[in-house]
């Protein structure tokens, strides 16, 4: 059985966020996508200390599918370097699990 991947992306507001999720939906490389507003973030870039307000995109996707989904996500998202990240399920409702497979 195919291993269930989660896809956590940062963007940076809920304009981005919709526009990702809706194409990586659409073109079935995600099962469903969860948007999470209102995220502070704090980090170094280039050297100096940001604080930025961000939106949260979680992902549900099929392992054989999780390099298209970022690719496709990298290519829509507006960050030089975006935070594109996937984590293995490794346990879960089986119906659930079960429903992202039958849905890509």
């Amino acid at each position: 059985m195919e291993q269930i991947q989660f896809i956590y992306i940062t963007v940076k507001d809920t304009i981005e966020a919709e526009r990702i999720a809706r194409a990586l939906v659409e073109e079935r490389l995600v099962a469903c996508a969860n948007i999470l507003p209102a995220v502070t973030s704090i980090y170094i870039w280039k050297n100096e200390l940001q604080s930025d307000s961000e939106v949260l995109l979680f992902l549900k996707t099929k392992e054989s599918l999780v390099d298209r989904a970022i690719s496709r996500a990298k290519e829509l998202h507006s960050y030089e370097v975006p935070c594109i990240v996937s984590y293995e399920a490794k346990n879960g409702n089986p119906d659930y699990l079960e429903w992202i497979r039958n849905s890509l």
